[in-house]
């Protein structure tokens, strides 16, 4: 689930729990979108950190030593 799912969960579940005002047998609509809601913030959190585990770099590596070789110098 990337960034733009998680933060289209938060918004509809944010549209169901606070701006509707519908009323369905066998459903409690608002508490849907809490789940929702929820469940988004938790994929939001989840992505981030793996995004930044994924952004971490190694060090680069050290230069290499060079060494003159005087064999042939006079």
């Amino acid at each position: 689930m990337g960034m733009g799912w998680c933060i289209g969960l938060i918004g509809i579940g944010a549209i169901l729990t606070f701006a509707v005002d519908w009323h369905v047998d066998g459903m409690n609509v608002p508490l849907v979108g809490l789940i929702l809601m929820a469940v988004g913030f938790i994929g939001t959190a989840a992505y981030v950190s793996i995004y930044k585990r994924r952004r971490v770099q190694a060090p680069p590596p050290a230069a290499p030593v060079v060494e003159e070789d005087h064999r042939f110098t006079r």
